[in-house]
């Protein structure tokens, strides 16, 4: 223990996400440095996630970070994230954050570890993943959209999404989806009349097209994206598959392409899709329940990722279950559905050790900070899911190209496939 990374005050903020809906903001001072981190929101919400506000909301949760949360970590070292953790699951004392809210804790956890980095001098993804984390993630961004993410007449479908597979370095892999993402906007203003290039939640072209077609366009712009720059580009979906379920019926739902699917025939059409577009990339194809349908598709799927959100909601006992069961073979990691820096790192550790690739990611109402970067590093995730374009989503692109200056010769980036 240091006296300089000795916590000394917690305060906390209202701000304000990318969607312009209120947010916390914590900052935790020591005697050298102040880490300050926001949470963000997520409309598509898994139901396993913690809550994220108190009964009474950001303002509860503000409050409950001056009554019940800064007495009890002023004192404590800032650098022992497990136990600045363990604190915040005393003092609320429920499984799932009720009392001062999964957003609180999540900005307090992250801003402790960032006080704790900055009063060692050291950047945080080296002070939460040690010496040798120097693995930068590839980046995956979603370049159009539909879902809950976008208004009628978008696709059925939540996100499509593109990733560059072989990069020299980081830089010229933000380039690469930056130029799909410009060149599919070309695309489509050719094909749809009068497209304004309107845009969903995370900066993705959301133009009033069915899912097929969408993913015709997204595979026309990689394919000249490609062969402009000798690059390779793997295509993936996330389908949000939770939100197309009508539990009720026991049929996926999808208004805009007009069909209802059985389960089986979910799995089918999954699979059709990943057969005939090659996909490399397919997240949450099935509601948030159905572990024994993700095993029976990712036995299926060939070399295809089969990633799971709403399914394991960065929870280790539900990772162990899909781990269990052969369930996906990829995670995404979100802090804020777990609500602490070591409760994310957990499931993302146990993750890596079962042979499922974890995938930083953010969420669809962010913020401006560059944290989701070092969490991706720190944590050894293959990829980083942080959009394209939108400034609240370039500054995760940007921070992980300063990570790679700070690394240096060290640096190597990210294989997957």
């Amino acid at each position: 223990m240091s006296e300089l990374s000795l916590i000394q005050d917690v305060r906390a903020r209202k701000v304000f996400d990318s969607r312009g809906t209120a947010t916390i903001e914590v900052e935790v001072e020591t005697s050298t440095a102040i880490g300050r981190a926001s949470a963000p929101a997520g409309k598509s919400r898994g139901k396993g996630e913690v809550v994220p506000y108190p009964e009474g909301g950001v303002d509860k949760a503000l409050s409950q970070v001056e009554d019940l949360i800064a007495s009890e970590l002023t004192g404590m070292d800032s650098c022992d994230q497990t136990a600045v953790d363990a604190t915040l699951h005393e003092i609320d004392g429920t499984d799932d954050f009720s009392v001062i809210g999964g957003n609180a804790a999540c900005a307090t956890s992250l801003a402790a570890a960032e006080a704790g980095a900055h009063s060692l001098g050291l950047p945080l993804f080296t002070h939460l993943g040690g010496v040798f984390a120097n693995t930068l993630p590839l980046p995956l961004g979603n370049v159009l959209g539909g879902g809950s993410h976008a208004g009628e007449g978008a696709p059925d479908i939540q996100e499509f999404l593109v990733v560059p597979l072989d990069p020299k370095d980081v830089t010229q892999a933000v380039e690469i989806n930056l130029a799909v993402h410009r060149t599919l906007g070309q695309l489509l203003s050719e094909k749809l009349k009068g497209f304004t290039k309107g845009r969903g939640d995370e900066g993705a072209y959301a133009p009033n097209l069915d899912s097929r077609s969408a993913l015709e366009a997204v595979k026309r712009a990689v394919e000249r994206v490609s062969q402009q720059t000798g690059a390779k580009i793997g295509v993936g979906l996330d389908m949000a598959a939770s939100s197309l379920w009508d539990a009720s019926s026991k049929v996926y739902v999808y208004r805009r392409d007009g069909m209802k699917l059985s389960r089986e025939e979910q799995i089918r059409y999954v699979l059709s899709l990943v057969e005939e577009n090659d996909l490399m990339y397919v997240e949450d194809p099935l509601e948030e329940k159905d572990f024994e349908g993700f095993a029976e598709l990712t036995a299926s799927a060939g070399r295809a990722l089969i990633c799971g959100d709403d399914l394991f909601v960065t929870n280790l006992e539900a990772l162990r279950r899909g781990v269990s069961t052969k369930a996906g073979n990829a995670i995404i990691i979100k802090l804020n559905q777990v609500g602490t820096v070591s409760d994310a790192s957990q499931a993302a550790r146990f993750a890596k050790e079962s042979g499922y690739l974890p995938v930083a990611s953010h969420r669809s109402g962010e913020t401006e900070s560059g944290h989701l970067a070092h969490i991706a590093v720190a944590f050894g995730c293959g990829m980083m899911k942080s959009g394209v374009i939108g400034g609240e989503r370039i500054a995760k692109a940007n921070e992980l190209l300063r990570i790679a200056e700070t690394l240096g010769e060290t640096a190597r980036i990210a294989r997957i496939g």
